[in-house]
């Protein structure tokens, strides 16, 4: 290259740094900025994310500690009584028993001197939604919890005295009300499961739901009988007790009943206009919150019934656990009903939460027995509970029977 051609070329390079930067270098470093901006921005982010989560990790605390004050004391002291009642059914341990006194009453659960220790509020809920879940009278009718041995209904038979007045003429004495007291006495109410001990020191064994599901299923068989059946000796009065009357001539301690007409079974013709007379029967003023109670032979019979027009007059619920309807009423099936047969009341219908009500206390007691049964180990599990019509009026009764 000559002289001229190196002095030309330095020319143009000066030239060209004349007219401005490179391009290529400006996206680059503008890119190389606008990259440190967004790792800033995502540092900034990422700070304030994990201030925020510290902030609500003290809320939470804070609120576990003040907030709930009710559930954190009802937690301290059921746990306490869940272990050691644990520990009790497994190996019979009851030093952590001895002396533990349960929220809101004035009592320790010590008390295997007077027939065993107070179930733990868990197991206790387990082995009373059951009860409450099974077709056992329990569903319909009135449950009070008590404290004492007995439970004292009132009823006021009268009419509200009442009358029309007006500033010239004198008010007229109304009736004196007539107030009947039925008094409903609890018995004990007891079941005795029992368990292997090699079962009871498995510790994947759940021990308190395998009582409580054996010690509900032995009380639902003993309760649901006698709610229909029970004679009050030593047991609740069942609805079935009291005198029976044609409803034509009921009076206040007796159930009224409706024949169906026939002498040991339905009517062969129009069968169903006994169950239409028994639903009418009934004042309107319960018919409300009446529902129907059978065993499931009699279901069987009745849900074959049809109208004149031949419609079916059970329909099944429309939605999973609904109950049955006969003639627009609910229908609870209890096996301990009568079946059809002569002289027998296989149906009754009313408001049972008005007519029978149900005293319980809410203390649950299990005593731990290893010696009687050996190698088993026996739980005696008992409560107090008592039952009786409080209302005649609220029931009516479906005979078998021409009159």
């Amino acid at each position: 290259m000559t002289e001229r051609d190196s002095r030309t070329g330095e020319g143009l390079s000066g030239l060209m740094r004349m007219e401005g930067p490179d391009p290529a270098a400006d996206a680059v470093t503008a890119m190389s900025g606008f990259l440190r901006e967004i790792n800033s921005f995502r540092e900034e982010v990422k700070s304030a994310l994990q201030h925020q989560e510290e902030r609500l990790t003290m809320l939470d605390r804070k609120t576990m500690t003040f907030g709930r004050p009710a559930l954190s004391t009802s937690t301290e002291v059921e746990v306490p009584h869940v272990k050691a009642f644990d520990a009790y059914l497994r190996s019979g341990d009851d030093d952590g028993l001895r002396g533990l006194v349960l929220e809101g009453k004035a009592m320790s659960t010590a008390v295997a001197a007077d027939g065993g220790y107070l179930v733990d509020p868990r197991t206790s809920d387990t082995i009373r939604s059951m009860l409450v879940s099974t077709a056992s009278l329990r569903a319909v009718a009135n449950v009070v919890q008590v404290d004492g041995p007995t439970f004292d209904v009132l009823i006021d038979r009268s009419e509200v005295g009442s009358g029309w007045a007006t500033e010239t003429t004198s008010q007229a004495e109304t009736a004196t009300p007539a107030i009947e007291r039925i008094s409903i006495k609890l018995h004990e109410l007891s079941a005795m499961p029992k368990a292997s001990q090699r079962l009871l020191d498995d510790s994947a064994f759940d021990v308190e739901g395998w009582l409580a599901t054996k010690i509900a299923t032995r009380f639902i068989r003993a309760e649901s009988a006698a709610f229909i059946n029970g004679d009050g000796v030593d047991k609740p009065k069942g609805i079935l007790l009291p005198p029976k009357v044609a409803n034509a001539s009921w009076t206040w301690g007796n159930l009224g009943y409706v024949p169906t007409g026939a002498a040991s079974d339905f009517a062969t013709t129009n069968a169903a206009d006994c169950i239409i007379s028994l639903v009418y029967a009934l004042g309107a003023d319960y018919r409300a919150n009446a529902s129907f109670l059978m065993n499931s032979k009699t279901a069987g019979a009745v849900r074959k019934m049809k109208d004149a027009d031949g419609r079916f007059m059970w329909s099944d619920g429309l939605a999973a656990g609904e109950p049955a309807r006969l003639m627009g009423y609910p229908v609870l099936i209890c096996e301990d009903m009568p079946d059809i047969a002569a002289n027998a009341y296989p149906i009754a219908f009313g408001d049972f939460a008005s007519g029978y009500t149900i005293a319980e206390r809410p203390d649950l007691r299990v005593l731990r027995d290893p010696f009687s049964a050996k190698p088993h180990v026996l739980f005696y599990a008992s409560k107090r509970v008592g039952g009786d019509i409080s209302d005649y009026a609220a029931i009516k009764l479906l005979k078998i029977a021409t009159a």
